[in-house]
């Protein structure tokens, strides 16, 4: 049962934020219109101003062009009458209540927009493009808001192509002449999507984004399926491209058996929500469709953990738009002390699954940009890191040295309050995103710039270790990625950890002497065994086949890991060094997936043949995750201020990698405990097909398994436990038996996986632990509240 004071926190009750445009009508004064009247809630910095403008769905992303109501390359028919306005696209848009009368354009180019009003007097329309009927649109709603997306499409190949819009003949619903006068339609803008000719080369600027809209019956996007040129002897990946996130992928974690949870910036994504812009969606696993979610803060480069009662909490992010501020930031909402809660969601619909923020009560201590969250072995959050404000590389003005708790603790005297690590000021300036786990005896293995030490939480104490060797930074900006590998009862659950990527260039030097083509990333993997023979002996080196910046590290039910996305040269972020491309500081992506065996030995760990390698790029901004069918969600890359549609532009596709048991016959686990206390021993029932029942389990064992929050190639939480297993004489029943205590699983989330030889079954999910929450102090919680202000809508 949840805690009382969090069930208080996690109130479903979410307050809706006014819009202020609203469609001009034959009756609606230029004052009811009027947005300097009524302050922008979200709002953009363009290079050169200071003052943010109206957040609306209407928006011109670089690389695509917008032809106004009266541009001579939109062609009308029926009868069309003008409404003139500022606060339309180039001062008009047209309109018709005329049945039958339609507005036409052709253009080149991979994706289009039809941008108008909608309201109550508005109805509906049918929109053919190349002469088949793709949607129906209605344009009806109770209130009147102007530069609404009302139909996009971005999966065209890239041709000429014709967008046609005709009046439905809609009559009015309500009223006194209900059903006697058509409704109108208009048109505001359309927005084409030029995209990459087939000639040029792909490598310099990612197609056009894709988006689907299930809720609305449009086409989905073609399955593309690729296989590598392999040997036949070798077991074939599978790389599919199929569905769109809506929202930019920056942040990602699988909530549920259906659904992942993905988390942007605030940005002109083409997913809306009561007529503005997402910036968070749900993203369902097995149908493709999309929700919005309701965020009112800006989570910009924010972290996340699950709760040990299963509650997802996603905290810090960006500032408000200030006049001092730099022209990349967003939001009027500050995030940067921001505590997001999204409570557990099992509905296969997610119908009523959303965010909710109350920072009058729930707030962090401290302003964090770049954090990284640990779940610990009571279910709580540790919040380690960040930046004060907004910035690119770290230094001692924005570094926020210091940790806290979420619910926050009274400890070390700090009573709710941030507690200094002078490990993060030693790391400077390269030490944002640091890479952290939970080990098993209950202290925290953490990694920044090139350093790494064992922290004591409970004794806020810390144990330096060997500094990562060939002078190879491995955290934002110079980003790399970090595992903790399989923990077994074999060997006591000893903790090992693997880091690979990142960059040696010197993070004292100014972004103009870096290269986004020159300056190569490093191909170095490092592990450590962190048990007292392991630390003596040091980090142990290896090379990976291709260098990489910004990768992703996945762990499979297997224990083996994949290695993917990144780029092969530059650094993370946007807008900062020399050579970018588009403003990309990262250049060289690499496109093809590695297989890393951590149990073969030195020299043959690394496997390439058999992986696809995909067509688009995947650098800053991109993400990672295990499904609990057992194949990887790609997803992301936007090194952009805004959505963006030139070299390396903003990203809405999703791949699949399927490892080869995905075409296998496979283990079922046909039911499991909602539960899993600590050493408890359980019944798990199973379905071993008969091709598989003359092999063992996996040395006897169940993966139980943590898929981690992902974003900027922290796998953070990421882990994968084998639990002892005794499979019964009718080869259905498994006795399983729980994790030892919470260093080696903290309570919260877990997905159960049966292993038969090399093949998984699809994971199901249960909770570890009790369910409960995690401690709640209220006198620490007072104490925050009262050392702090909220910055939020302030």
């Amino acid at each position: 049962m949840m805690h009382p004071h969090l069930l208080f926190l996690i109130v479903s009750a979410l307050v809706q934020i006014p819009l202020s445009a609203h469609c001009l009508s034959d009756n609606t004064s230029q004052a009811d219109v009027n947005p300097a009247a009524i302050p922008a809630w979200n709002g953009h910095t363009p290079p050169g101003t200071a003052s943010p403008a109206p957040f609306t769905p209407y928006f011109v992303p670089e690389g695509a062009t917008s032809y106004d109501s009266s541009s001579p390359f939109v062609y009308y028919k029926g009868a069309w009458a003008d409404t003139y306005s500022s606060h339309f696209v180039g001062g008009s848009s047209r309109k018709t209540t005329q049945r039958g009368a339609a507005f036409l354009i052709s253009f080149t180019g991979t994706g289009i927009e039809w941008f108008g009003c909608i309201g109550p007097r508005h109805g509906e329309a049918l929109v053919y493009v190349d002469g088949r009927l793709v949607n129906r649109v209605d344009a009806h709603a109770q209130h009147k808001y102007i530069q609404q997306r009302l139909f996009w499409k971005y999966d065209l190949p890239h041709r000429k192509h014709t967008l046609k819009v005709v009046h439905a003949g809609s009559r009015r619903r309500k009223g006194k002449h209900a059903g006697k006068f058509y409704l109108e339609i208009d048109i505001d803008a359309v927005v084409v999507y030029k995209g990459v000719p087939p000639s040029l080369p792909q490598q310099r600027a990612s197609p056009a984004p894709r988006y689907q809209d299930h809720d609305h019956g449009y086409d989905q996007d073609q399955e593309l399926v690729r296989q590598p040129a392999a040997p036949s002897s070798l077991e074939t990946w599978e790389l599919r491209q199929k569905g769109t996130t809506g929202v930019a992928a920056m942040q990602i974690a699988i909530i549920s058996s259906s659904h992942a949870i993905i988390i942007d910036k605030v940005e002109h994504n083409p997913l809306t929500v009561e007529h503005y812009p997402a910036w968070g969606a749900l993203f369902n696993l097995n149908t493709y469709a999309i929700k919005a979610l309701h965020m009112k803060s800006n989570s910009f480069c924010a972290g996340g953990s699950f709760l040990g009662n299963g509650t997802l909490i996603n905290v810090g992010g960006n500032p408000v738009v200030e006049s001092h501020t730099a022209p990349l930031y967003f939001g009027q909402t500050n995030g940067t002390q921001g505590v997001r809660l999204f409570p557990p969601c099992e509905a296969d619909d997610a119908a009523d699954c959303d965010v909710s923020e109350h920072p009058e009560r729930v707030r962090l201590a401290s302003p964090r940009w770049y954090n990284t969250v640990v779940r610990i072995q009571d279910g709580s959050a540790m919040i380690i890191g960040g930046s004060r404000r907004g910035g690119w590389m770290n230094n001692v003005t924005t570094n926020n040295p210091t940790l806290e708790y979420y619910p926050p603790k009274n400890i070390h005297g700090a009573n709710g309050t941030p507690i200094r690590l002078q490990f993060l000021v030693d790391t400077l300036n390269s030490n944002l995103f640091p890479i952290a786990f939970l080990l098993p005896d209950g202290r925290v293995f953490i990694a920044a710039n090139r350093d790494a030490m064992i922290y004591d939480w409970k004794k806020n104490t810390d144990e330096r270790l060997p500094r990562i060797p060939n002078g190879v930074r491995v955290t934002y900006p110079m980003t790399g990625t970090g595992l903790l590998l399989p923990l077994a009862p074999e060997n006591d659950y000893a903790p090992e950890v693997l880091i690979c990527g990142g960059s040696t260039l010197d993070d004292t030097r100014p972004g103009y002497e870096l290269s986004a083509k020159k300056d190569l990333a490093s191909d170095q993997c490092v592990r450590i065994l962190l048990t007292e023979e392991g630390i003596k002996r040091g980090w142990q080196v290896e090379k990976m086949p291709e260098a990489r910046m910004m990768p992703d590290a996945v762990l499979l039910p297997t224990g083996a890991v994949v290695i993917l996305n990144g780029a092969g040269s530059g650094i993370s972020g946007y807008g900062n060094v020399r050579d970018q491309v588009g403003v990309s500081n990262a250049d060289n992506p690499v496109h093809t997936p590695v297989l890393y065996d951590p149990t073969a030995p030195v020299g043959k760990r690394f496997l390439t043949q058999g992986l696809p390698e995909s067509p688009i790029p995947r650098m800053y901004h991109s993400v990672a995750t295990l499904t609990p069918n057992g194949d990887i969600m790609i997803a992301g890359s936007n090194p952009n201020f805004d959505r963006s549609e030139v070299a390396y532009g903003t990203e809405y596709r999703v791949e699949w990698l399927r490892p080869p048991y995905m075409n296998k016959q496979r283990p079922v686990i046909v039911a499991a405990p909602g539960t899993l206390d600590f050493a408890q021993r359980v019944e798990v029932q199973v379905n071993i097909p008969e091709s598989l029942r003359n092999r063992k389990l996996k040395g006897e064992y169940i993966s139980l398994m943590d898929f981690g929050f992902v974003t900027h190639a922290v796998h953070a939480n990421s882990r994968l436990v084998y639990l002892p297993a005794e499979l019964a004489e009718d080869g259905q029943t498994l006795t399983v038996t729980g994790p030892p205590h919470g260093g080696v699983y903290p309570p919260g989330p877990g997905w159960l996986c049966v292993i038969t030889g090399d093949v998984p079954s699809t994971a199901m999910k249960t909770m570890v632990g009790d369910g409960q929450g995690p401690p709640v102090d209220h006198g620490a919680i007072e104490s925050l509240l009262k050392s702090t202000k909220g910055d939020q809508g302030d």
